[in-house]
């Protein structure tokens, strides 16, 4: 691939999963090829510097914004954690003292300098991680999949941030995104990788409409233009759809038992399809945990067909529930994806696992030796799905399933669940995605802040 960026330009990077846009990203922020080993050839200039060579500005000059915010806070603290790259670039006490609320505040987390990172959501973590990257005002932005966890409120703040910085060119930007249509409109040049990673196109963002309109869409590409699609057919349930799998009774939830912040009275049937939609912070992610019993409530009751899923043995659980983690890394257990798809699987259970990684575009033939933390983003966003879709469980909880995820593989998402909910299983889905919530779910319930005083 060939491609310049002019300073004060913003330039966004679209293409399949797995085409290589987050390796870009690192590339250009100094990691690739210092930090992550691979095969080089060609030449990437970085403000007139060669980022190969040892000494070069690096995260000087860049602030890099990874896909997964959980590789880049380090602190316990936010306040800690947002002054820790200013520190490291010899800011004055003083200077960082200002600097930091500020940084908080343009993001989202206004008065969060002392809550704890590992107590806040996803979304909540992403929010903190962009707030360390905007701290230092570096002279290249780079951000990968800024908005992947944020609700739309915050994901139209980010876009608006980012919108100041392109009004005053006060740096160069660019931003790697799948979901293309809130960026399309910032961006001053469009790069579009195909699958094996080669350019389909690259130049101004109309232009390159025009020119190759057919073949993003045939790589999967998610065009600015792209509407939900309509609610994906479910075919017929089972007969005891309908009945309860799953209800949370009067259910409270805090980190801190004096102070809960999750309020829940909810069922779930066989053969639901249910989205739980909600600011960050709500505790979608949590109301899910407590479901399949990885959490245990402050107070009320949870019964996952009949019993208290926290108090039921590892095996029986696994059977009755599945939970997918908003970070997929945080439930491999493999070294390699055949083996992790596989995991704990009985014989008659195979049968099934070479068509499901078919369908989520994992084919087993040329993913099966590769290591699942290897993968992209959103290869291994679909792993982690298809290790819970495997065992056919009467709930299945999602936290955020399409985070990275082109066309084909929301499309494929929405196919495969829809032939587990037509089988029997109840599937709730914590996400912020509205294309998703308008394909998949026949219930939506909005989960409130829990200053607003409201419950599930």
């Amino acid at each position: 691939m060939a491609f310049t960026v002019e300073p004060g330009e913003c330039l966004l990077v679209v293409g399949p999963s797995g085409s290589g846009k987050s390796t870009l990203a690192l590339a250009l922020g100094g990691l690739v090829p210092h930090e992550v080993a691979g095969e080089w050839q060609g030449r990437l200039l970085v403000d007139g510097a060669d980022v190969r060579r040892p000494g070069t500005p690096g995260a000087a000059v860049v602030g890099l914004l990874f896909q997964d915010p959980e590789r880049q806070l380090v602190m316990e603290r936010a306040g800690d954690d947002v002054a820790f790259g200013l520190e490291n670039r010899a800011w004055p006490i003083d200077a960082m003292r200002e600097r930091v609320p500020v940084a908080l505040t343009s993001v989202g987390l206004a008065g969060f300098e002392r809550r704890r990172a590992i107590r806040l959501s996803g979304g909540e973590r992403q929010r903190l991680a962009l707030a360390g990257v905007l701290a230092p005002r570096p002279g290249l932005l780079v951000l990968d999949e800024p908005t992947a966890n944020l609700d739309p409120d915050g994901a139209r703040a980010v876009f608006e941030r980012v919108a100041a910085v392109r009004e005053r060119r006060s740096a160069t930007v660019v931003i790697v995104a799948h979901d293309a249509a809130p960026a399309w409109a910032l961006a001053d040049r469009v790069l579009a990788l195909d699958t094996d990673g080669t350019p389909i196109d690259a130049g101004a963002p109309a232009a390159v409409l025009a020119r190759s309109r057919a073949r993003l869409s045939a790589a999967g590409i998610w065009l600015p233009d792209d509407r939900p699609a309509a609610r994906h057919g479910m075919g017929e349930a089972t007969a005891d759809g309908g009945k309860p799998v799953a209800t949370a009774s009067d259910v409270t939830f805090g980190y801190e038992r004096e102070r809960p912040f999750l309020h829940a009275d909810i069922d779930v049937a066989a053969g639901e399809r249910l989205a739980l939609v909600g600011p960050n912070g709500s505790g979608k992610s949590t109301l899910g945990k407590l479901l399949v019993g990885l959490l245990r409530p402050t107070s009320g009751s949870i019964r996952l067909r009949g019993a208290d899923p926290a108090a039921l043995p590892a095996g029986d659980l696994a059977r009755r529930a599945g939970y997918v983690f908003q970070e997929p890394e945080r439930q491999f257990l493999a070294s390699t994806v055949a083996d992790e798809v596989r995991l704990g699987l009985r014989t008659d259970e195979l049968s099934d696992v070479d068509d499901l990684m078919d369908r989520l575009g994992l084919p087993l033939g040329v993913f099966g030796g590769r290591s699942p933390y290897l993968l992209s983003g959103g290869e291994q966003r679909r792993l982690s799905v298809a290790t819970q879709l495997t065992r056919s469980p009467a709930l299945l909880v999602l936290d955020e399933p399409t985070f990275g995820q082109d066309r084909r593989g929301h499309e494929a998402l929405l196919g495969i669940v829809g032939d587990r909910v037509a089988a029997g299983s109840a599937v709730v889905a914590a996400t912020h995605d509205e294309r998703f919530v308008a394909g998949f779910a026949d219930r939506v319930v909005r989960l409130p802040l829990a200053a607003s005083g409201g419950r599930a």
